[in-house]
């Protein structure tokens, strides 16, 4: 009998988590389903309910549910410990949801393994202060960075996730207005700046010629952050597709007990 697997999230209809799946189940030979369910916030606790009634095994969450799952979990484990925010849920056979976060590993080892980009002694920004920021901010820190500053148009959501996690490392937070006029050695967009036609709410002093640019987001075409970051000549600029296929990897451990090779689904979906 095929398991059932999928991703929730509002919307969620440009989620390429079910390709993603669908290519490790044909590499390793397990045999699941996977799908994408669109859940408003407002029905999410219902919806749940009837997903685990009707035999789903697991489940990844997006945007906006990090934060709203690991608060209806059954217990947390993990990255979601310290994250207090989730995106990998697998359901027990008496139905209970036990929540991870797979975000922070995936982005680190995009970073370090795809990318060949140094954390240890780096000054690392972050942009935002979401459920996004929070998943990424424990496996930041345990790189070794010189320095993470958490940035974000509320300053108060920023200083509440550096208060949270300054026993995990040099962790300091700030206005967008408020960033240190200098470049950062590596910038990580987690906000949706741009998308609506906006320009990003960034001063142009935080990339400098060896600063390297990460978008959490992923297109088709260049992200509105990315297209600004090249403007303002940054180093490198990357999307998040390899931090969407390795957290996918690190789930997909957690459900079958099999990592699959994140390389050629990677290069498939490029």
């Amino acid at each position: 009998m095929t398991d059932r697997y999928g991703v929730i999230g509002h919307p969620i209809a440009h989620s390429r988590s079910p390709i993603i799946h669908m290519l490790f189940a044909r590499q390793t030979g397990e045999d699941i389903s996977y799908e994408a369910f669109d859940i408003p916030p407002e029905a999410l606790e219902r919806e749940l309910r009837r997903l685990v009634k009707e035999g789903l095994l697991g489940f990844n969450v997006t945007v906006p549910h990090k934060q709203a799952v690991a608060e209806m979990a059954d217990s947390l484990v993990g990255q979601a410990k310290r994250a207090r925010a989730v995106n990998t849920v697998t359901v027990t056979t008496d139905g209970s949801l036990v929540g991870d976060n797979t975000d922070g590993i995936g982005l680190v080892r995009d970073l370090r393994a795809n990318l060949d980009i140094r954390l240890e002694d780096q000054l690392i920004l972050v942009l935002g202060a979401g459920g996004a920021t929070r998943g990424i901010t424990p496996a930041l820190l345990e790189a070794g960075p010189a320095q993470l500053t958490i940035a974000n148009r509320r300053p108060e959501r920023a200083e509440a996730l550096a208060e949270e996690f300054a026993s995990l490392g040099p962790v300091q937070a700030c206005a967008f207005d408020d960033l240190p006029r200098q470049p950062f050695d590596l910038v990580i967009n987690a906000t949706s700046a741009g998308l609506h036609g906006e320009t990003p709410p960034f001063p142009g002093s935080i990339i400098g010629p060896e600063t390297v640019c990460y978008d959490l987001s992923y297109a088709m075409t260049e992200t509105p952050f990315l297209a600004w970051a090249r403007e303002h000549d940054c180093r490198h600029a990357h999307q998040g597709w390899g931090m969407l296929v390795e957290q996918a990897a690190e789930s997909f451990l957690i459900w079958r007990g099999r990592r699959p090779e994140t390389a050629p689904v990677l290069k498939q979906l490029r």
